[in-house]
Formats: C-alpha cells, structure tokens, sequence
C-alpha cells in the first residue's frame, strides 16, 4: 500500500477543517489515543468495540469520525462535552481495567477534547505534522499470502515439522462451588501462530482462506497421529481435539479412536461454525458417528450475538463454546440470551478465553459454571504448584508452559512430571 493510501483519513480530517475553517467556532474535535493502549488491547476486534462505544457521541455530536493511520480515531462534530467525553471513558475502564492510560490522572493524554475556536490551529497543525513526519512504509515484516504454486512446498515443509512438539492442551474447568473446582476435560490443538512460526516469517499462511484450510486439514492428520510420541503418562478420561469436520472421517481419527494413548477415552470434536455451515449435512453425519461410539460434538467460537441469529438446539451439539471479550462485561441482564443459554441447557456451555474474574462473573450471572482461559490457567497452575516439592526453583509460567506441551526438551525439564500431570479433581479446589 502507498503511503498515499495510507493516510486518506489524515488529509480527509485536513480537508475538513480547511471546510469549516471560518465557522470552527461550532465544532469541537474528540481526538482518542488508542495507540496509547497496551498491545493486546489494541486487537482489531477490541478497536471495533471500543470505537462502538462511542458511536452514540458521534450521532449526538452530528459528527464524523476518522480513523487515522497510528490507530488513534478523531471526532469532530458539535457540543461534545467534558462529561460526555467522560461518560464514553468510564465505560473502556470497567471494560479494559488492567489498562494504565484508562486510570492516568490526566485522563486527557487518552481522550482529548478540543475545543474551537481556541484549540483548532492546534490540532490542525497536530495532523499535519502526523503527515509531514510519516515515514515510509516499512517492507522488512510485509508478509505475503501463500499462493496454490507453492502449497506442494508448504505441505512438504508440513512434513519435515516435529508437530507433536507443537501440540498443547488447556483445561475445561468446572466451577462446583466458590471454594471447589475440577477439571472436565483437556483440549488438544495446534495454534496458528505456533504453526506460523515454522515458516518463513513473512510468508502469510493464513491470508488464503482455501489453502489455509487444505494446509490445516493436512495438520490435523499429523496431529491426530502425533499423540503417540507424547510423554504424558498420565492421560485424562476425557480429551477434546480441535479439528476440521472432513478430519473426523479419516483413517487417521479412526485408528485414534481405537489405538489412542489413553484406554478408551471419551473424545470430543470441536468444530467451528463456519465449517458446519459450508457442510451441514457432513455435521450431522460426524455427530451421529461419534455419538454411535461414546463420542460427543462441541461447536467452537460461538458470541452471544451468533447464538441470537441460529437456533443452536436444531444443530443438537453435546456443548457449545462462547468466546468472551471484556465488553460483554455489560450485557449482563439480557433475557434474549438467558432464555437463549436455559433452553440450552447451561451445564453444557463452556466460556472460553477467560482472562480475569469478571469472565466468570459474567458467565456466573448466565448460570454458566464451565471455563477455559488464561485465568482459569492460572488457578491450575497455583493449584498444581502447591503440590509440587520443587516449585521454588521454576516461575509459574514455566510450570504453565511446561504442563500445556505434551513432548520436547522445555517439558522434560520438569523435575516431576507426576505432578505436572495431575488432573484437579475435586477436592483440589478446595
């Protein structure tokens, strides 16, 4: 992309203001650093949310709002407030709280307003200088999509990975009581940035959504096959493998099925939407061959507002994922969704990528009581290192680290592997 292209939102704003030059006395212009958030609050997911929340100020401002090249995003339009500009601020702080800038004294380093007449030739003269000192674009990280020339390549390279050294595993963790929990069952998955990492670092394996999806089917075989070389001894009765649907009615799943490391374990195949809508028929046909033999179904990456638009019990899945985000901190009295999650059946629903209480807060307010995420990982981790008699001689996020890898040297450095294995039932809550 030119650097031309790149900064239209910038010269629109300038444009703008050249327009109401002579009448700037009626207008104010918001001006939010959103580059000034932590890296991981900067995901273009949260952007969209947090740009939502102030969608209300822009109709009330009879505004426009320009999103600019750093990320930040400018409002301009008119009787924009302090308290207004205030109000939007609050609602990112009960949302994004772990964030330093949100809880500055200084609030106005984050949301800043500028009042016209006086403050317009400051910020006018603001966004020119983003222009005039905008460098030029830095080509060394541009990544490029894999095209169907080179997937031989690709899958050959595929081969030549020690994928089970890829494989890791996170909990479902079941909330029986303030005081007590257990775990359900492991997921086993490969993730995409791990697999990213194998290749050339600017080839984008992703960018083409097909040959992404045969390079990922390809995975899933070396996966499946990938679990005897696993060091684990002590395997949970129940795993959950993260999988394509065509994945489940291969010779490789169905050697798994019988000759898998643990004896005969329940298995649970978690699938995406996406994939059941583009193969509806095959879901009902992967369903119907699990369940024939003690297997279960899980749909993955669902969002309260997917479950509003698809009648999820025509599908019949055994359980169901709901992906938390700290914005759904406030949709907490919303009865679509709690009759949504009752007909359900909420012991069958699983709040994934939780990252702090007030996930399960949330989840709890909904009489969900399954979990998975970084915090769930982190209680495992306390648990599981109070039992161990050398955990004063590795940190918590190498134990972690340790116990999601089911093979290679940074597990075996563990010194007590029995207790890196040991599955929370529980009495360990307590």
């Amino acid at each position: 992309m030119s650097q031309a292209n790149r900064f239209v939102a910038e010269k629109n704003l300038l444009d703008t203001l050249d327009r109401i030059a002579r009448s700037h006395s009626a207008y104010s212009a918001l001006y939010v650093s959103l580059s000034k958030l932590k890296p991981k609050n900067r995901h273009p997911s949260f952007i969209k949310i947090i740009a939502k929340l102030f969608d209300d100020l822009v109709g009330a401002a009879e505004g426009m709002m320009y999103i600019l090249n750093s990320g930040d995003f400018v409002i301009l339009g008119k009787n924009i407030t302090e308290n207004i500009v205030s109000n939007a601020v609050d609602k990112l702080r009960k949302g994004l709280a772990s964030d330093p800038i949100l809880f500055n004294a200084n609030i106005s380093e984050f949301a800043h307003l500028y009042n016209f007449p006086n403050d317009f030739y400051t910020l006018y003269e603001y966004i020119q200088e983003q222009l005039n000192n905008a460098s030029l674009p830095d080509f060394s990280n541009l990544k490029y999509p894999i095209e169907a020339s080179q997937m031989e390549g690709v899958l050959a390279h595929l081969d030549a990975i020690n994928v089970p050294e890829l494989i890791k595993h996170q909990s479902i963790i079941r909330l029986e009581n303030a005081n007590q929990f257990r775990v359900m069952f492991q997921e086993f998955f490969v993730a995409v940035k791990d697999l990213s990492a194998q290749y050339d670092k600017n080839m984008d394996i992703t960018a083409n959504k097909w040959l992404f999806l045969y390079l990922t089917q390809a995975l899933d075989k070396k996966t499946i096959a990938s679990f005897q070389a696993a060091d684990i001894k002590n395997w949970p009765q129940c795993i959950s493998l993260n999988m394509h649907l065509s994945s489940i009615f291969t010779p490789e799943f169905d050697t798994f099925l019988t000759d898998g490391p643990v004896n005969h374990p329940q298995i649970i195949a978690e699938v995406q939407m996406m994939d059941i809508f583009n193969k509806l028929e095959s879901y009902f046909e992967a369903k119907e061959k699990l369940h024939k033999q003690g297997h279960q179904i899980l749909i993955d990456g669902l969002i309260p507002e997917t479950l509003s638009l698809i009648d999820i019990n025509r599908l019949e899945p055994d359980l169901i994922k709901i992906f938390w985000n700290p914005m759904m901190e406030f949709d907490t009295n919303n009865q679509e969704l709690h009759d949504i999650i009752n007909r359900f059946g909420s012991n069958r629903i699983i709040l994934a990528k939780c990252t702090d209480e007030k996930a399960l807060r949330w989840g709890i307010s909904y009489g969900i009581r399954n979990f998975q995420g970084p915090y769930m990982d982190t209680l495992e981790t306390a648990l599981i290192r109070s039992h161990c008699p050398d955990a004063q001689h590795c940190s918590a996020t190498e134990c972690l680290k340790r116990r999601r890898l089911i093979t290679g040297v940074n597990r075996r450095q563990c010194r007590y592997p029995e207790i890196l294995e040991k599955i929370l039932g529980q009495t360990d809550g307590q």
